[in-house]
């Protein structure tokens, strides 16, 4: 995936580059919990997983979130992210093979320079979105 857009890609409707994570793993999970400080055991004990109603312990939406903003830094800077709204929809279980995938909702532009809202996703590979996302980020500014 290339790092920067060109300003033609940057259009109304453009389909943005797909990026993979995974095969998402328990190690994975731990060390985004020991990074976050979230250490409910549900994300990485299966024993207090299926005690609390799970088949297992789950990866925290957190770090799908966090996958989410590396998809959208790495297509259009580090310092363009202005706003992130995320909605989880689906647990992501140790295993599950991730894409980010997303389009371009909007794009404004004006003497401050440009704004593009995106629309964003990480999918879970064989079934649902585990994580949407509404995006915004500014260029030239």
């Amino acid at each position: 995936m290339s790092n920067t857009l060109t300003t033609e890609q940057i259009v109304t409707g453009a389909v943005l580059a797909e990026r993979g994570f995974g095969p998402q793993t328990r190690t994975d999970i731990v060390r985004y919990q020991g990074a976050s400080g979230d250490f409910n055991p549900i994300h990485h004990d299966d024993e207090f997983a299926q005690r609390s109603g799970m088949p297992g312990a789950f990866s925290v939406g957190m770090l799908q979130a966090g996958y989410l903003g590396t998809y959208v830094t790495d297509l259009f800077g580090p310092t363009s992210i202005r706003s992130i709204s995320v909605r989880f929809a689906e647990h992501v279980w140790p295993g599950d093979e991730l894409t980010c995938a997303g389009t371009i909702a909007a794009v404004d532009t004006d003497s401050s320079g440009t704004r593009v809202e995106l629309d964003l996703r990480v999918q879970r590979a064989g079934s649902g979105v585990a994580v949407s996302a509404a995006v915004t980020v500014a260029l030239g500014s």
